[in-house]
C-alpha cells in the first residue's frame, strides 16, 4: 500500500490487474483529457511499463486506486515527471461510474500529503486540459493555485501547483 484515504487504498499495480487497468485506459470518456484510449494489447504493455516505474523505489509511478469497501479498482493515482524536467505532477483518473463521489479530491489531498512527506521537493504540479473544469475545481479545492496556461500538442493545458 502506498497510502489510503477514508474510502480508498492506493497501491502498486501488479500483472494481475490487467482487466482493471484496461477498464480505465481503454475508456474513451476517462481518457478524454489525458491521452488516446488504448486497446487491450496496448493497455497490457502500458501496465508493464508502469510496473517498471516502481523499480527505483521513488514516489514516481502510476498506482491503483481501490475502493476499500469492495476491493475494486476505481481509478488511478499518479506522481509523474513533467515533460522535460525534474518537477513532478500529481494526477488521477476515475471510472465514469465513480465520478461525482469525491474520490478525486480525496486522492489529490492525501496524495499531496504523501508527496511532501516522501520527497524533499518544495512544489508539486498538476496539469489539466483547459476544458476540464471538474478537474480544475478539484485542484483548487485541494489547495492548488493556477499558475499559467501552456499550449502543447494542439491543445492548451492549465498548470497548477502547491508548495510545501
Amino acid at each position: 500500500m502506498i497510502f489510503e484515504t477514508e474510502r480508498l487504498i492506493v497501491r502498486k499495480f501488479t500483472p494481475a490487474d490487467t482487466e482493471g487497468f484496461f477498464l480505465i485506459n481503454g475508456d474513451e470518456a476517462v481518457m478524454k483529457y489525458i491521452r488516446p484510449a488504448k486497446n487491450k494489447t496496448d493497455s497490457d504493455l502500458f501496465l508493464n511499463e508502469n510496473i517498471n516505474l516502481y523499480a527505483d523505489g521513488s514516489v514516481v509511478g502510476r498506482y491503483a486506486a481501490v475502493a476499500s469497501a469492495t476491493g475494486k479498482i476505481v481509478g488511478t493515482f499518479s506522481l509523474l515527471y513533467l515533460a522535460g524536467g525534474e518537477d513532478l505532477h500529481i494526477g488521477y483518473a476515475l471510472l465514469p461510474e465513480e465520478w461525482g463521489k469525491g474520490y478525486a479530491t480525496e486522492l489529490t489531498r492525501r496524495g499531496t500529503e504523501y508527496f511532501f512527506a516522501h520527497t524533499n521537493k518544495e512544489e508539486l504540479f498538476a496539469i489539466t486540459d483547459v476544458d476540464n473544469e471538474p478537474s480544475q475545481k478539484v485542484l483548487l479545492k485541494a489547495g492548488f493555485d493556477k499558475k499559467r496556461e501552456n499550449p502543447e500538442n494542439g491543445r492548451v493545458l492549465a498548470v497548477f501547483s502547491v508548495s510545501r
